[in-house]
């Protein structure tokens, strides 16, 4: 029974000591999404020409490539067809900033 309480003991204290992520600079984020005009067709909580942050978050929830897929979706020049049916290019993060694209990912998918 000692063993048993001191592994809960030992796992506890590890779990507690581990690292939290910090969560995302919400500030920042929106501050380069409006900068790179990703506020023209996208919004964190209502649809407009495109999906908002909540349903991009929703769509991409527990999949283990999610910051990879959403990285490449803001980094990487591609066309985007909308429910209307036009197409158009999707606009692309203008930054060599890494941390910064991370930290605005990190955001969308905390949506």
């Amino acid at each position: 029974m000692k063993t048993i309480h001191l592994f809960t003991l030992a796992a506890t204290a590890l779990a507690l000591s581990a690292p939290v992520a910090a969560a995302p600079d919400a500030e920042a984020a929106m501050k380069m999404a409006k900068d790179n005009g990703c506020t023209k067709c996208h919004a964190v909580d209502k649809t407009k020409k495109g999906p908002s942050f909540q349903k991009t978050a929703a769509k991409y929830k527990g999949k283990a490539d999610a910051e990879a897929k959403v990285t490449e979706e803001v980094t990487k020049p591609r066309k985007v067809k909308f429910e209307d049916g036009t197409e158009e290019d999707h606009k692309v993060i203008e930054t060599k900033d890494a941390a910064a694209v991370k930290n605005l990912v990190q955001f969308i998918l905390a949506q």
